[in-house]
């Protein structure tokens, strides 16, 4: 590690952290060490990156903005690619966004409603990067990420890069291809957008910008929604039915706003928050007979 820590430097591939705390790096605030942090200065340097890690043979994960991740206490093995800062282009070309996958999707939303461009007003306040979005085929609102994907730049685990449609990806319900059947990261996405009264676009992304600051903790550390909806039923509802709103596990606590919510009330760790998800599970199961699977990705040593 200490001999591809040296490289990564020499090669001045971007920001090179090593035993950067993960903490640091989440919405939720929780998480231990990265063996080594990167963070790529451009995609020529990530494609420099990924050829040191394949020749170290060294494991390595890839996050965004860190929203919808809950990073072990013991931290990550191996090289974590950041992808923020230098993976973060933008292009109007028509009808067509070309977006690096470290920009902000808040940002993004904002910028193209802005210029009275529509299709991507459901994402209104959603954290992360548009990389992430594609991954978990994010979405709120009728609408998500694969209604308005053209095609995607992916970089897989063996360190090729291919072009792919949504088709391509497998969508549904905030799932991708590239979650567990082919593990992969989005680098770029090109998003269709249409012309439409700039004025009727700023107003209905304020709508659901308002909706989402009114019935979602964001002034707490959180990660967004904890479990998927399984459908026709709602997580958050099942939760709350089952009287677990502001019930707490050391430093965790499910949200009193919104009950697919667990916040970082007080310098939680992982585990609590594990320990709270494994009795929320538990509990809707026996009263309910539903069994809940998370949507917020958990990752890192165990």
């Amino acid at each position: 590690m200490e001999q591809l820590l040296r490289e990564l430097q020499e090669k001045e591939v971007g920001k090179v952290m090593p035993n950067e705390p993960l903490a640091n790096h989440t919405t939720m605030k929780i998480g231990g060490p990265a063996d080594i942090l990167v963070e790529p200065g451009s995609l020529e340097k990530l494609q420099e990156i990924m050829k040191l890690i394949d020749k170290h043979q060294v494991k390595w994960t890839a996050i965004g903005r860190g929203s919808n991740l809950l990073v072990s206490d013991l931290g990550i093995e191996g090289v974590v690619i950041k992808l923020g800062k230098g993976m973060d282009n933008l292009e109007l070309n028509g009808n067509e966004v070309w977006a690096g996958g470290g920009y902000s999707l808040i940002k993004l939303v904002t910028i193209i409603s802005k210029k009275g461009l529509s299709n991507l007003e459901f994402a209104a306040g959603i954290p992360g990067t548009v990389g992430g979005a594609v991954f978990m085929n994010a979405g709120a609102h009728g609408s998500d990420m694969s209604k308005v994907l053209k095609k995607a730049h992916i970089l897989f685990e063996d360190g090729t890069m291919e072009w792919l449609t949504p088709e391509e990806l497998k969508f549904s319900y905030r799932t991708s291809l590239l979650q567990k059947e082919r593990p992969g990261i989005c680098l770029e996405a090109v998003l269709t957008v249409e012309e439409g009264n700039r004025d009727e676009i700023v107003s209905l992304l304020q709508k659901n910008k308002d909706y989402r600051r009114d019935t979602q903790p964001f002034s707490y550390p959180c990660a967004g929604s904890i479990f998927r909806n399984p459908l026709p039923e709602y997580a958050g509802q099942l939760i709350e039915k089952a009287g677990l709103k502001g019930y707490k596990i050391g430093g965790a606590k499910v949200s009193e706003m919104h009950g697919n919510f667990i916040v970082n009330d007080d310098k939680a760790k992982a585990q609590d928050v594990l320990a709270l998800i494994q009795f929320i599970k538990r509990t809707v199961l026996e009263k309910y007979n539903v069994s809940l699977e998370t949507e917020v990705e958990i990752i890192g040593r165990k």
